[in-house]
C-alpha cells in the first residue's frame, strides 16, 4: 500500500501545473492608488490547503497500510520468588463447605494472589488420583489464570495422590533460585500413587523447597458428592469431612513451611500473606512482545489534517469561482 504514496508527486504537479495556468484578471482605469500596497499574506497561505490534503492522503495510505509495533524477544530481570500451586481436583472439592465449592473458592483466591504477586513466576500443578503439571513456571499471569479458570474435576482418574501431586511440584521448582515454594492445597486422606507424601517431602526437603500445606474443609460433615445419577450428574449428600493433617502438618514441618487449615475463604487467604515474608530471588527469563496496531497516532493525525483543510478552506481561505 505504501506504494500509493507515489500519487503525492503527481497531485503536487497537477495543482502546479493548474496553479500556473489560473491568472485571473480585472481591468482597472489607473494602477496610481494600489502603489504602495503590499502583497497580503493569503497570497501564499493559500497553498495550505494544498498541502493539508497532500498530508491528509499520505496519513490515510499509511493507515491502508497498517503500521504495527514489531514481535521481539527481550531479557528481564525481575525480583521474586518461585512458587508451585499444587491443587487437589478429586471429586470431593466439589463439597460446598466453601463457597461456591472447595475447587471454585480455591481457584478465586489462588488468582488473586497471582494478581498481587507481578513479580513472582507461578506454576500450576494438579493431582487426584494421577498429577501433572498444568503450567511451568512463568511470570506470564495471564497464561496462568487462563489455565487455573479452565481447571475442574474429573480432568484425570479420581482419587487423592498427595504424594504424586507434591512430587511433581518438585519436579517442576528451580533448582539454581534461591527461594521455591510448593503450596499444597487438599481435601482428604492420600489414597493412591506410587510416592509416599513423607517421601515426596524429604525430596523437596533435598532442594531446599519449603512446601505450604492446606487443608481445605470445615470440621464435621459437608455437603458432598456421594455419587451420580443416570444423567451423569453428581448427587449430594452430608459426608464426614477426612483431612489427613498428620501427613499435611509432617510434610510442612519437614520442609520448613507451615500447616494451615482453611475452613472457610478467609483462612485460605493467610497462607499466601505468609508468602510476603519471604526473601527475595532475581532471576532472568525472555519475554515475547507481540505485535500490535499502530493505526491510531496516524489516523488522529489525518482528522486533525482533514479539520484544519475544511476550516481553512471555508474562512481565511474561502475563494468564489
Amino acid at each position: 500500500m505504501l506504494w500509493g504514496l507515489l500519487i503525492l508527486p503527481v497531485y503536487l504537479a497537477g495543482y502546479i501545473w493548474k496553479n500556473n495556468d489560473y491568472r485571473p484578471e480585472l481591468r482597472i482605469s489607473s494602477l496610481a492608488n494600489l502603489q504602495g500596497t503590499r502583497t497580503s499574506f493569503r497570497v501564499y497561505f493559500r497553498h495550505v490547503v494544498c498541502f493539508l490534503r497532500m498530508c491528509t492522503l499520505a496519513l490515510l495510505i499509511v493507515i491502508l497500510a497498517r503500521p504495527q509495533s514489531k514481535s521481539s524477544w527481550r531479557d528481564v530481570k525481575a525480583e521474586g520468588i518461585n512458587i508451585i500451586i499444587a491443587l487437589d481436583i478429586s471429586s470431593s472439592m466439589l463439597a460446598r463447605d466453601l463457597k461456591p465449592d472447595r475447587i471454585e473458592a480455591s481457584k478465586t483466591v489462588a488468582m488473586d494472589f497471582i494478581d498481587n504477586r507481578p513479580n513472582d513466576r507461578i506454576g500450576l500443578v494438579i493431582f487426584s488420583g494421577e498429577s501433572f503439571t498444568q503450567c511451568p513456571l512463568t511470570s506470564d499471569h495471564t497464561v496462568v489464570k487462563n489455565l487455573f479458570s479452565g481447571i475442574h474435576t474429573g480432568m484425570v482418574d479420581d482419587g487423592t495422590a498427595i504424594g504424586m501431586g507434591l512430587a511433581t511440584a518438585v519436579s517442576r521448582v528451580d533448582t539454581n533460585a534461591k527461594s521455591n515454594v510448593i503450596i499444597l492445597l487438599t481435601d482428604g486422606v492420600n489414597n493412591q500413587g506410587a510416592i509416599d507424601p513423607l517421601t515426596a517431602a524429604d525430596i523437596a526437603k533435598a532442594y531446599k523447597v519449603r512446601v505450604y500445606t492446606v487443608g481445605l474443609g470445615t470440621t464435621g460433615k459437608a455437603l458432598a458428592p456421594v455419587g451420580i445419577d443416570p444423567s451423569g450428574r453428581y448427587q449430594y449428600g452430608y459426608v464426614d469431612v477426612e483431612i489427613d493433617e498428620d501427613i499435611l502438618q509432617k510434610v510442612a514441618a519437614r520442609t520448613g513451611g507451615k500447616y494451615f487449615r482453611a475452613t472457610d475463604t478467609e483462612k485460605l487467604k493467610k497462607v499466601y500473606q505468609e508468602i510476603d515474608k519471604m526473601e527475595k530471588n532475581i532471576f532472568e527469563e525472555k519475554n515475547f512482545s507481540k505485535k500490535k496496531e499502530r493505526f491510531l497516532p496516524w489516523a488522529i493525525a489525518a482528522l486533525i489534517s482533514l479539520l484544519l483543510e475544511f476550516v481553512f478552506r471555508n474562512t481565511l481561505l474561502r475563494s468564489i469561482t
